[in-house]
């Protein structure tokens, strides 16, 4: 395989990575709070069940979508719910009074072990949704390999897409912690994710309105230097600026880190 192609590959599945971590933790946040309640050993096997439903859902959601890629409806939706998310999140961030976690915990008490799990398996599914189409946006204009296909997806693709997913569960059930310390110190690394993945959406939106069917864009431009560099140049400018522009906290975090913890040694 051509050098200049693992590098592409190497540096989109690198972005994944840190779009994943970013995500994860928040991800992983909620998760502990919603079996905060059970007991430890409850607690463990409900958190179990979650990741490993999330792992199924993932392959087979991504399985499915690789013969769905192709269709520019499927790709009008993706964008759509991805630009959705990041302005929703970006709303609720700043023109919204932040939820009380008090009252999610007094909530969550009233819920049984299996009642539980099953919250926790819708949560991991919304978060899986989040990520399958963030690395599909980024994936799909990627230059094609040796690999074999799989569905519509190029193997290279596919497999990159994959790691990124699997690497995001590793994150959350392992790591959550370190990515929750890293966003109290750099508060606007979480809007700066957000940022991206609206512009993932502008990408996949670039991406299907050059589809064959429509022919708004020509269909060579989303795999353009001009618009590959563009994209590039701007997804880096919101991640150095979420680094540079975030204002160091002395926020008190040990509750979190501890439930967190918690979450990470079962």
């Amino acid at each position: 395989m051509d050098v200049s192609i693992l590098l592409e590959y190497g540096w989109v599945l690198l972005i994944l990575i840190a779009l994943e971590g970013i995500l994860a933790a928040d991800n992983a946040l909620v998760m502990a709070i919603m079996v905060k309640h059970l007991p430890e050993e409850k607690r463990k096997k409900a958190l179990f069940y979650g990741l490993a439903g999330a792992f199924v859902f993932r392959f087979g959601s991504l399985f499915a979508i690789s013969f769905l890629v192709n269709l520019w409806q499927v790709q009008a939706i993706g964008a759509i719910y991805l630009l959705f998310i990041a302005i929703n999140h970006l709303l609720k961030k700043f023109l919204s009074k932040r939820v009380n976690p008090d009252v999610v915990v007094k909530e969550k008490k009233s819920s049984g072990f299996w009642m539980t799990v099953f919250k926790v398996e819708l949560a991991d599914i919304a978060f899986a949704v989040d990520s399958i189409l963030a690395a599909v946006a980024l994936a799909v204009t990627l230059p094609a390999t040796t690999l074999p296909k799989i569905g519509g997806l190029d193997g290279g693709q596919f497999m990159v897409i994959f790691a990124g997913g699997l690497i995001g569960l590793i994150i959350m059930r392992f790591a959550a912690s370190q990515f929750v310390k890293l966003l109290h110190r750099k508060p606007g690394l979480e809007t700066a994710a957000f940022l991206i993945v609206g512009w993932v959406g502008v990408k996949l939106a670039v991406y299907t309105l050059s589809h064959h069917e429509l022919g708004v864009l020509s269909e060579s431009f989303p795999k353009s230097p001009e618009w590959k560099i563009t994209f590039w140049v701007i997804l880096i400018a919101i991640a150095v600026g979420g680094w540079f522009l975030s204002k160091e906290t002395a926020e008190e975090v040990q509750e979190t880190e501890t439930e967190l913890k918690k979450v990470e040694n079962h």
